[in-house]
């Protein structure tokens, strides 16, 4: 009987170090994943996406890319104009390595994502292309996510903190705080910073609605030489991008967006909450890393002129190297880091 007691003591003993050295583990890589450093990477290492999948989401049917485990903590990433979600072809590998649940979706107007009825106007309102990511979260059944963007992207997640923020866990935001009215918009600015927004003066023009449906890929070209004049990307990258603005809708949301930012374009009476909020520019309060490039040739403020906008844990990185306005294509493995550092805020 002893010997009986002495065998059982002796298993549970055993039983009980295996216990507190599997949960020491788990501690342990719980805390490599909330603190660990994203791997180098170069960029333009990756040219594809392991997963292209489509959903039916709000008032589009939308293309996106996915990766990392079905179960991990959603990250959101979002391009702008005129780029497309081959802007994080690196990041999305390194953050799903991390193991983060990935979705890269195209906006509105890009790639493969459409609008499921004809008769929807092609609308290109910031604030719509809010609700349309708000969307798509209820239509993956993600409840909350960490969001990330830069340009057209940046505003949309800043948008979406602003408004929605029990749907936002944190925030990675290139040029910082991006939200803007059509009040705001009709302010003149001295003449230097407004020849940086000559395109925007173009397509308030019919002509200019013309000459971007035809050189669609020439004008977006140019777009990114100005914007990231120190990125020496080549064509092929250049071409995986400027398909997607081969959807039909695309010069349409365009031109909306930027004849709706001069109050030039009406918005649809359905958002006119929504943008009133906005106009009221409201601090946004989740936890949040701003990011800015040393060569971003695209018009943006200096970080401190946004960093009151900010209420929660914040910190800005400014990333050197050459690195201008399609920061996350660019510098990958910064923006990446960024977006594993504000989810552990």
């Amino acid at each position: 009987m002893s010997e009986e007691i002495n065998h059982d003591r002796r298993r549970l003993l055993g039983t009980a170090v295996l216990t507190v050295a599997a949960a020491e583990l788990a501690m342990i890589g719980s805390a490599d994943a909330q603190v660990g450093k994203i791997n180098a990477i170069k960029p333009g290492t990756n040219t594809s996406f392991s997963s292209l999948k489509q959903i039916d989401a709000g008032l589009l049917n939308v293309g996106y890319a996915e990766a990392g485990p079905d179960y991990g903590p959603a990250v959101i990433l979002l391009h702008g104009w005129p780029y497309d979600i081959y802007s994080f072809v690196d990041v999305t590998p390194l953050l799903a390595a991390a193991g983060y649940r990935v979705i890269v979706p195209y906006l509105r107007g890009y790639g493969t994502t459409r609008f499921l009825s004809s008769g929807t106007f092609r609308n290109g309102q910031p604030s719509a292309v809010a609700v349309d990511m708000i969307a798509l979260m209820d239509a993956l059944k993600i409840q909350k996510a960490t969001l990330g963007g830069f340009d057209w992207g940046a505003r949309t997640v800043n948008i979406m903190a602003a408004l929605w923020p029990e749907r936002c866990k944190a925030m990675v935001s290139v040029s910082g705080y991006l939200i803007g009215s059509q009040e705001a918009g009709k302010m003149p600015l001295p003449p230097k910073a407004e020849l940086e927004w000559w395109y925007q003066f173009y397509f308030a023009t019919e002509r200019g609605r013309a000459g971007y449906d035809k050189y669609r890929r020439d004008f977006s070209k140019l777009i990114w030489q100005l914007a990231s004049p120190k990125w020496n990307f080549d064509d092929a990258t250049f071409d995986r991008s400027a398909a997607s603005f081969d959807n039909p809708d695309h010069v349409a949301i365009v031109i909306h967006n930027y004849r709706w930012r001069l109050a030039l374009a009406e918005g649809e009476p359905k958002y006119a909450d929504l943008d009133k909020r906005l106009a009221e520019a409201p601090v946004i309060t989740v936890p949040t890393i701003t990011l800015e490039g040393d060569a971003n040739g695209a018009p943006h403020l200096d970080p401190s002129a946004y960093a009151k906008k900010f209420s929660g844990k914040y910190s800005h990185r400014t990333i050197t190297g050459g690195i201008g306005h399609n920061l996350p294509q660019e510098a990958p493995q910064a923006f990446a880091q960024a977006v594993v550092d504000v989810d552990g805020y």
